[in-house]
């Protein structure tokens, strides 16, 4: 971020503009640092967000998918729903945009250092937890067993399916995928996110859960965890769905007293806890 203006954005180039899913809805854009200064002031931990900039149009807040252990590049899967969105979708490989941050606060991942680890992550909001994910296995002895959970409405809604693949096929490393809807040819599960966790969950006693997806599904998940066992000093939640300016001026992401521009998005049940449930 510049730390003279921080709504000064630096510029980027878009490398890559990739189709996700069946539906179109969902990119993954690759964008290139054009200089060493700036990619060297760009220091972030999964979890992190920035806001990106389609000049002419607007800019709006995505979870970085991108880990810090991926040199050059920042990463992020983007959703069609509105003029920015839209506008980035359209963008040729080879555009310039603007970049402000990093924002926010990332996973707690020097506290995850010795402990197991379970992700759950639905839909496209599954973007942070593939940064988390990269993350955790360049630094793979550093943690214990850890375990995925990822699922979508169908199979060709889950994103980064190439790394999907490759991660499935990893002795150190339990990826479940499932879809509310199976169809010709899928050979996962078949069933809701939280029914899933509560069979595949490991042991809450030396186990941080990581949860990430639409509201309706981290509802359902939270009892799941809790049931099992673990403390809300270790369910971690992300809510970058209300992400907005970044720099809590707006004052349009609060939670009581808290911006998760600022505070968060990454925070603790515990954390949680003490705030209006309005998330």
């Amino acid at each position: 971020m510049n730390k003279d203006n921080p709504f000064l954005p630096i510029t980027m180039r878009l490398e890559k503009n990739f189709v996700e899913t069946s539906d179109r809805n969902i990119r993954t854009f690759t964008l290139a640092f054009q200089n060493e200064a700036d990619e060297a002031a760009f220091r972030y931990l999964p979890g992190q967000f920035a806001e990106v900039l389609v000049f002419g149009k607007g800019e709006s807040p995505f979870g970085m998918a991108s880990s810090p252990t991926e040199p050059g590049i920042l990463k992020f899967s983007v959703n069609k729903a509105g003029v920015v969105t839209s506008a980035l979708h359209n963008l040729p490989e080879g555009s310039i945009v603007g970049v402000r941050g990093p924002l926010g606060h990332p996973y707690p991942v020097e506290s995850f250092k010795g402990k197991n680890v379970v992700i759950i992550g639905g839909g496209f909001a599954f973007s942070t937890l593939r940064a988390l994910t990269v993350y955790l296995l360049a630094n793979r002895a550093d943690y214990g067993d850890i375990t995925i959970v990822y699922g979508a409405r169908g199979p060709g809604l889950l994103l980064y399916k190439d790394e999907l693949a490759e991660w499935a096929k990893r002795s150190d490393l339990n990826l479940v995928t499932t879809v509310d809807r199976g169809e010709e040819g899928w050979t996962g599960r078949v069933g809701f996110v939280p029914a899933v966790t509560k069979e595949v969950a490991p042991p809450a006693g030396n186990t941080y859960a990581i949860v990430c997806g639409p509201p309706v599904m981290i509802k359902f998940t939270r009892p799941v965890l809790e049931e099992a066992g673990y403390p809300p000093e270790r369910i971690i939640l992300n809510l970058e769905m209300r992400m907005k300016c970044g720099l809590g001026m707006c004052g349009r992401c609060n939670i009581g007293e808290k911006y998760v521009c600022k505070d968060g998005p990454v925070f603790t049940l515990a954390e949680l806890g003490k705030l209006p449930n309005e998330y």
